[in-house]
């Protein structure tokens, strides 16, 4: 391991820290990296079972609806980041390659500016907690540079995340940010309800839930807010059985 560099980037999280007067959390090794690496912004999604995971952390422009958008599709560089335990590189999303490879992502993200992606597994060992990823407004060369900083910021990710960093444990409202917290509260809220409303499970209905955001080409969370407040409402289709979430009719608007 190269100590220099993991030196500098600790040095450069606790930086970003003391610039906020406030205690050393993921937030800042997003920031810290997105320095490093030269890019618009980087954001943390974490694992959350069978196989799905959803954005805790975002910074930089856009990435926080660049975080959630592959949360709501299931794909992109972050999904096999994390199904494959390792480096994703994204090097120009507006290749062939990349549009057959995401099919959704690739387009969606090029829209808003965002040209390459690098995606680290934050793991220890056989312990997966999430994906760190980066977003690029230009094609990315990935030099061994680059690719060694992304993999030193993922691990001091990972660490602050599991809060075994050198005894500098994050508070929970610091590691992911106020904002990020209410939204995955009000994201698990709505599946639940809608868990109740289709009679299936909560990862079930949490498919159904960004599968109905993205078929309207919504934030994730302003449909669940919907579903919160009782202006959106999903039931059975007309046979009985719990409608398909990718089918326009699975949600409907309450009658107010």
């Amino acid at each position: 391991m190269d100590h220099d560099r993991v030196a500098w980037a600790w040095a450069s999280i606790r930086e970003h820290a003391d610039g906020e007067h406030t205690t050393v959390s993921v937030r800042h090794a997003c920031a810290a990296c997105a320095q490093a690496l030269d890019a618009q912004g980087a954001g943390v999604s974490l694992a959350r079972g069978k196989g799905m995971r959803e954005p805790v952390c975002a910074v930089g422009p856009g990435v926080d609806e660049l975080e959630e958008l592959q949360f709501t599709l299931g794909e992109g560089p972050a999904a096999d980041a994390a199904d494959a335990r390792a480096l994703v590189l994204a090097r120009d999303l507006s290749s062939i390659d990349s549009g057959r490879r995401w099919p959704m992502f690739a387009p969606a993200a090029l829209h808003r500016g965002v040209r390459s992606v690098l995606s680290a597994p934050l793991q220890a060992g056989a312990i997966q907690v999430g994906v760190l990823t980066v977003y690029r407004a230009v094609p990315d060369v990935a030099s061994e540079d680059a690719i060694a900083d992304l993999l030193v910021y993922a691990d001091a990710a990972m660490l602050l995340v599991i809060g075994v960093s050198d005894g500098m444990a994050a508070e929970r409202p610091d590691l992911t940010g106020r904002g990020f917290d209410e939204r995955r509260a009000e994201v698990h809220q709505a599946a639940g309800m809608i868990s109740v409303q289709l009679g299936v499970g909560v990862e079930e209905a949490l498919v159904r839930l960004r599968a109905h955001a993205y078929a309207r080409e919504r934030r994730l969370a302003e449909v669940a807010r919907d579903v919160v407040e009782r202006r959106l409402r999903f039931s059975p289709d007309m046979n009985g059985n719990p409608a398909d979430g990718r089918n326009p009719g699975s949600g409907r608007e309450e009658d107010r």
